[in-house]
């Protein structure tokens, strides 16, 4: 069971796909003009990478080494397919805002290394955890974007209002070089606050290995 929660700890913070490895990069920074696609394409995203981890682990030992990777890509596909088509029956606005990207998920190096690296060698159970954990971290990586994107780009979040009338909308936020910069500042805070919590503890065991010095 801890192995379990490892997994889906792992995938939210400590090695989140967007910003600690920094992969699958063309949805964070193509379709996060608003909280609500950010959140919709993050949800597609984990549902495909759940259904496909299972099936790549559930029959890893009857797909032949040499044919992996296109057995791998023809099972990501179908369930591509399937969202797709959930998507343009049951949300056909948002659907069409994402557009293209919804059957570029199919070619995700996300979802594509984490069947390669993971699924393919773990049982079922930890599968799922683990594809549960890396979409939930992508799904709020680009949901976090989106809302930063949106509320910035238009002074609304999940398309209602929030900023008066008197404010003015940054249109950058709603173009390409919006979702760069916000990317960018939102790595670098991350990274910021990592290098000093880990000058924090190297003083703290440098203070600790002084004290036992002088005990001993």
């Amino acid at each position: 069971m801890q192995k379990h929660l490892d997994d889906v700890v792992r995938g939210l913070f400590r090695e989140n796909p967007t910003f600690r490895m920094l992969i699958g990069m063309c949805p964070p920074l193509a379709v996060t003009t608003s909280a609500e696609s950010g959140l919709i394409m993050g949800l597609a995203t984990t549902a495909v990478l759940i259904c496909s981890s299972t099936i790549i682990s559930l029959f890893k030992k009857l797909i032949p080494q040499q044919v992996r990777i296109p057995a791998y890509i023809v099972i990501i596909a179908t369930f591509v397919t399937m969202i797709d088509l959930v998507l343009a029956a049951l949300v056909p606005a948002v659907h069409k805002i994402l557009g293209i990207f919804v059957p570029l998920i199919v070619v995700n190096c996300l979802i594509l290394g984490r069947a390669e690296a993971f699924a393919s060698r773990m049982p079922v159970s930890r599968a799922i955890t683990d594809g549960l954990g890396m979409g939930l971290g992508f799904t709020w990586a680009l949901t976090f974007i989106g809302c930063i994107r949106e509320l910035l780009g238009a002074g609304t979040l999940f398309g209602a209002t929030v900023f008066g009338d008197g404010f003015v909308a940054w249109r950058i936020m709603q173009l390409p070089p919006g979702a760069f910069l916000t990317m960018g500042l939102i790595v670098f805070t991350l990274n910021l606050v990592g290098n000093l919590r880990a000058r924090q503890l190297q003083k703290a065991a440098r203070n600790q290995m002084k004290v036992v010095g002088k005990e001993a």
